[in-house]
């Protein structure tokens, strides 16, 4: 043992301070460059990009779960011998940033104009720089084990660099173009924006019944909205060419009420005849169905409002409104002309600006586009095919499928400044319009010199799209492309499979020829307590480093990541936190107990070949047992269910059984059992702690760093636990099964009966085999010392005494005496208790023994399991009822 080695087994305080472990592990990990890829070359890669978060602010919980889910597995895959990458970096978030910095500047009284673009910019990147230490502080307390030396800004000079090739590309090939469609567009911030960024939600409005007469007098056409503003553009009534109701009508014109335009009657199948009166009022530039309508009937696009929600000189009398003004003004006049016939409560769901808050107004703009059909293709061709990627729970691949499917056109342009500028130049000299890799100053068409750059910037989603392989050196051949890519998994939200996950697929398809990654897993949103999604409004939110200052990084990362299963949302709940940290405390007694029984004992002085005892062979047995299972869930991304059997195994089986036999070998003066068990000890809890390390990575460093191991800087490079077959000892499994269930049944019993665990008893063991009586004689010491007993009777042959308490088990019953402590009406209750539960047992396996598809689809071994399982409940069914008809007499 190294002198270091001796200090720290004799420095480790008494109690578990989070505090401090965080702030020295972290520090070192980084300084000593754990976290680096590439030191291993000749190992296989696995690599991971990390969702970027927006340089916008504070990290939030969901960030904590999304993060920590991904540092398990990076965690997992390094120690498991991979050449392990984890890629940081952020997001520039356009709308987002831009937003929070303009709410500062007003704040001061200013406005971005006021500035100027390039003084506004600088004061954006001041912002930028700011929050990205923030987020760097925070990752750092969630001790997440992230190579800094690769990390990433979506507009870092690379990244913007695979932007600009993306543009031009897609543009050369007729992928990208310019033209007018509608949008969802923000009046307040007055930009477009994506369908991510609009939130929709449950608005009281009303449905308005407007009748527009025939030009002809014949009569009119009874038409409903819930925006009677955009009526002012209406250029046409549609109704199905097989209504019969209006089919004399199609042709038809009508008189458009307020501004006195005639607009025809038109066919469609557009319209539903069943919905309504059958016929639908179409204004191509403030609908997108209607735009749809209107360009395949040519109809006029008649835009009644500004870029700031202001009515427009289209609208009339009504122009320099505002739209919501404009709605009561109309509806007014409407009414009192008589054409809005009837206004009825209509509650639907209304698009808001998810950075401003505005209702969001669809919107006839010139944009930039992304013409997607040709892309989607590929990818849908890609992904039936069963060469695309595997999504985790794989029901989100139908989700994605659909999506894309139906995927429209991509606006990728938008009104601000904050963001990739689009590489576009119009000639004020010839009109032509250029798109370039480089910044043009000459026309290359007419060689003159007034050009002007396009003044919007990409959608934030264009440059993240790329980001998998831009990240990486993409579109240069760089030695961490050619290795790292394509990455091994994604991890992300549910909440964004359409506008990230799809994107990046198509977008790495036609660019790289490959999948950006060969899984997706999907986790939930983090919910309150209550299920509620967490929001401002309701105050509900919760900040993890709050959490992590007050229960520590691996009570946060245990309970967040184990909580729930894969695509499920998870409930916040800051006991099942405390229950964590809990268990991180009784992992840590538990360590203290082994090194103060380890003192002087080496990592070499380890010795598993010898006789070892009944506890010992059966811990290594279950530890083996354990790591497997563990191993084959994290590679399902089973974190729950893994989750379970950690605790389970650290919980039950060493801490409360194990460690508690070997006291008996650690405390007797047997010498050779003494260091058998120090060897098991020791063995078993330095690889639990490699189980248990990515799930809870700054307990497990401290611990180990006081244990003896083998040579190695940090557990965080030290291998993941391997089963060996070597170790199964079913044989040490049933004699501890007999064993323990004795030693719960009597303790059971005590409590039952209010005797106290320091009280001796009398317990009478009657064996139901040889077998069983060859076990409890040979772990006799184990029954006197964890029953407490004054008197120990095995005896296959002895007759139930009367006045006793019973425990029937498989392979033993159990008798405990307890003169004058005994009712025998209480005891004939408690039995018949337990005869009912075994007769429902009973009946349980005989229905499902009787259900032929249960039988023609299990696997063999199981049904073989269950008609065991049965006969035990019928043993035991039947030696309870023979006690209970013993104890009537």
């Amino acid at each position: 043992m190294s002198e270091s080695q001796e200090r720290l087994q004799s420095e480790m305080p008494t109690t578990y301070d989070p505090t401090v472990a965080e702030r020295k592990w972290y520090d070192t990990w980084i300084r000593e460059g754990f976290f680096q890829a590439g030191r291993r070359p000749d190992a296989p890669k696995y690599s991971i990009v990390i969702p970027p978060p927006n340089v916008t602010g504070m990290l939030h919980i969901g960030h904590a779960l999304d993060f920590t889910l991904q540092d398990i597995l990076v965690r997992f895959k390094r120690m498991q011998g991979f050449d392990a990458l984890w890629l940081p970096g952020t997001d520039h978030a356009g709308i987002a940033t831009q937003t929070k910095v303009e709410q500062k500047l007003r704040e001061e009284g200013k406005t971005r104009f006021d500035l100027g673009r390039e003084a506004f910019l600088e004061k954006v990147w001041e912002w930028k720089e700011h929050y990205a230490g923030t987020i760097h502080s925070q990752w750092a307390k969630m001790g997440l084990s992230l190579d800094y030396s690769r990390e990433r800004f979506t507009l870092d000079e690379g990244l913007s660099q695979a932007v600009r090739e993306v543009f031009v590309r897609l543009y050369d090939k007729g992928l990208i173009y310019r033209g007018k469609r509608i949008i969802n567009w923000d009046p307040a911030a007055r930009t477009a924006l994506s369908d991510i960024e609009v939130e929709y939600k449950e608005v009281n409005g009303h449905l308005y019944h407007l009748q527009y007469p025939l030009v002809d007098g014949s009569g009119h056409l009874t038409v409903a909205t819930t925006r009677p503003e955009t009526m002012l553009g209406d250029t046409a009534v549609a109704v199905h060419p097989d209504d019969p109701r209006y089919k004399h009508m199609i042709g038809k014109m009508l008189r458009l009420p307020i501004v006195n335009r005639e607009i025809p009657i038109i066919a469609d199948e557009y319209v539903d005849k069943e919905f309504g009166s059958g016929a639908v009022k179409i204004t191509p530039a403030h609908d997108p169905n209607d735009f749809e309508v209107g360009t395949r009937h040519d109809l006029p696009q008649i835009t009644v409002m500004d870029e700031g929600g202001q009515m427009n000189a289209n609208a009339g009398p009504y122009q320099g409104m505002d739209r919501s003004d404009c709605r009561k003004a109309i509806v007014k006049e409407l009414q009192d002309s008589g054409v809005c016939v009837k206004i009825e409560d209509h509650v639907h769901q209304v698009g808001h600006s998810e950075r401003s808050g505005a209702v969001v107004e669809p919107y006839l703009s010139t944009q930039w586009f992304v013409a997607m059909k040709p892309l989607a293709e590929r990818a849908i061709e890609s992904q039936k095919a069963g060469q695309g990627v595997n999504f985790v729970p794989d029901r989100f691949e139908k989700v994605y499928l659909q999506w894309i499917e139906n995927v429209r056109d991509w606006c990728i342009s938008r009104q601000l400044w904050w963001g990739h500028r689009i590489p576009a130049w119009y000639c004020q000299t010839c009109g032509e319009t250029h798109v370039s890799h480089d910044d043009l100053a000459v026309c290359p068409a007419c060689g003159g010199s007034s050009l002007k750059q396009d003044e919007d910037v990409l959608d934030t989603w264009f440059s993240s799209a790329l980001w998998p392989f831009s990240t990486l050196g993409w579109p240069n051949e760089t030695e961490d492309l050619k290795k790292y890519y394509p990455v091994d998994v994604l991890v992300t939200g549910y909440d964004i499979v359409y506008f990230w996950v799809a994107r990046m697929i198509f977008t790495a398809l036609e660019f790289t020829g490959r999948v950006p990654f060969r899984d997706v897993l999907m986790h939930g949103l983090v919910r309150d307590a209550e299920g509620r999604k967490m929001s401002k409004s309701l105050g509900n939110g919760v900040d993890p480093l709050e959490v992590i200052a007050e229960y520590g990084a691996d009570a946060m990362r245990y309970m967040i990541s184990t909580g729930s299963t894969p695509g499920q949302d998870l409930r916040f709940r800051l006991e099942k936190v405390e229950q964590a940290r809990n268990f991180a405390n009784k992992i840590w007694n538990a360590s203290r107990f082994a090194l103060m029984n380890l003192e002087g004992f080496r990592h070499e002085d380890i010795d598993l070949s010898g006789a070892l005892s009944t506890a010992d062979r059966w811990i290594l047995h279950r530890f083996h047992e354990t790591a497997r299972e563990i191993t084959r869930l994290m590679e399902s991304y089973d974190f729950g269910e893994t989750g379970r059997l950690l605790y389970n195994f650290i919980w039950d089986d060493l801490c409360d059984w194990y460690i508690e036999f070997a006291k008996l070998s650690l405390y007797g003066t047997d010498d050779h059992a003494k260091r058998s068990t120090q060897s098991v000890l020791s063995y078993i809890l330095d690889r639990t702690l490699r189980l248990l390390h990515p799930f809870m990575p700054y307990l497990t460093e401290e611990i180990w760093q006081h244990l003896p191991h083998e040579p190695g800087e940090t557990i965080t490079l030290a291998a993941w636990p391997a089963y060996d077959a070597a170790f199964e000892a079913g044989d040490a499994v049933k004699e501890m099964e007999l064993l323990m269930d004795a030693i719960r049944a009597v303790r059971n019993i005590r409590a039952e009966m209010n005797v106290s665990p320091g009280k001796k008893i009398e317990l009478l063991v009657k064996p139901t085999g040889t077998a069983e009586e060859a076990i409890l004689r040979h772990n006799e010491e184990y029954v006197r010392r964890f029953c407490n007993t004054s008197a120990l009777t095995l005896d296959a042959q002895l007759s139930p005494p009367d006045k006793a308490m019973t425990a029937i088990l498989t392979g033993a019953e159990l008798y405990l005496p307890l003169a004058g402590l005994i009712d025998i009406g209480q005891e004939i209750a408690r039995l018949e208790k337990e005869l009912s539960n075994l007769q429902a047992e009973v009946e349980r396996v005989e229905k499902k023994l009787a259900n032929e598809g249960y039988i023609a689809k299990a696997p063999a071994h199981v049904v073989e399991q269950e008609r065991a399982k049965g006969e035990d409940y019928r043993d035991k069914r039947d030696k309870m009822m023979s006690r209970i008809a013993e104890l009537r007499g």
